[in-house]
């Protein structure tokens, strides 16, 4: 198998910046490449220095293991002397070379400040923007962040999206809590396992929960052909998991009159196909239940 093309572009970033990058200016680089993008290789979430990319990151750390680039505290370096750019299609080949020539020479801080005068929000939850801002400079970020004092229960899934497209989709919704409501937290899909998951959303602000006992063990969910066999498995969702799992329930509504915005969480897209609808109108059912809910 060969290798990813968005490996290869990171790698050719690296070779046209002589081989080796500061981890924080390759994050702004990569960013202000995709952003030439029609179809992105990666996307970002406004993090503690801006945009960042966990999966970028995820695919530099497992190149690192392979010996492809060495990674040290504050850069990464490139090993082989492969030339990735001839592997690249023409039109990235150019927008990587405009990169280059536009911000060759410009140094960390001032590209940091760059992206956040021209992408402020992305700049939402830096911790160093008081000391690249100016007050006025600042106050355009901040009127980027989402802010609602409305009680939502919101739900989404994460299937067909990348984890950053996820988190972004919590961002702006001014999600406070993630509740997991899969039985068994576990994907193949780089960032949805519990561990990263917990751990991605915690570094946003964003709190994380897990409630097992309300989702629909693996076995359960075997031959779903078709519309009609999800049907079934609600039917016997909502007459034998629901009427047993009240408690968890009501502590899923307490977050909620808690924290105001919270979203349930499963895999698939068409909340049709999915648990979590069942779950949330059951929650809605509730005598204390007085909130809107939306599918995200």
């Amino acid at each position: 198998m060969g290798m990813f093309y968005r490996r290869k572009v990171l790698l050719s970033l690296l070779q046209l910046f002589g081989d080796e990058l500061e981890k924080i200016r390759l994050q702004k680089l990569l960013f202000l490449f995709t952003q030439r993008q029609t179809k992105k290789e990666y996307d970002f979430v406004p993090y503690k220095f801006g945009c960042f990319s966990f999966s970028a990151n995820a695919d530099l750390t497992a190149m690192a293991r392979q010996g492809l680039i060495n990674e040290t505290q504050t850069s990464f370096v490139r090993q082989d002397n492969v030339n990735y750019l001839q592997e690249l299609n023409a039109e990235d080949v150019d927008r990587l070379q405009t990169i280059k020539a536009t911000f060759g020479n410009v140094g960390c801080n001032e590209l940091i400040r760059y992206t956040y005068l021209h992408y402020p929000y992305w700049a939402i939850n830096s911790t160093i923007a008081d000391s690249l801002l100016t007050a006025s400079e600042k106050n355009v970020v901040l009127q980027c962040k989402p802010k609602s004092q409305k009680t939502i229960l919101f739900t989404i899934g994460y299937e067909g999206i990348s984890l950053e497209e996820y988190l972004n989709r919590l961002i702006v919704n001014d999600v406070n809590v993630l509740v997991d409501v899969r039985c068994n937290p576990l994907s193949m899909k780089y960032g949805f396992s519990k561990n990263q998951l917990q751990r991605n959303c915690e570094s946003l602000g964003i709190r994380y929960a897990h409630f097992p006992e309300v989702g629909i063990r693996t076995d359960q969910r075997q031959n779903l052909n078709g519309q009609d066999d999800y049907d079934k498995l609600f039917a016997r969702y909502t007459v034998m998991t629901l009427p047993q799992t009240h408690t968890a329930q009501y502590a899923i509504l307490d977050l909620l009159a808690t924290h105001r915005r919270i979203a349930l969480t499963c895999f698939e897209v068409n909340i049709n196909q999915c648990h979590r609808k069942h779950l949330a109108e059951a929650i809605a059912r509730l005598s204390t239940f007085d909130y809107d809910m939306r599918h995200i």
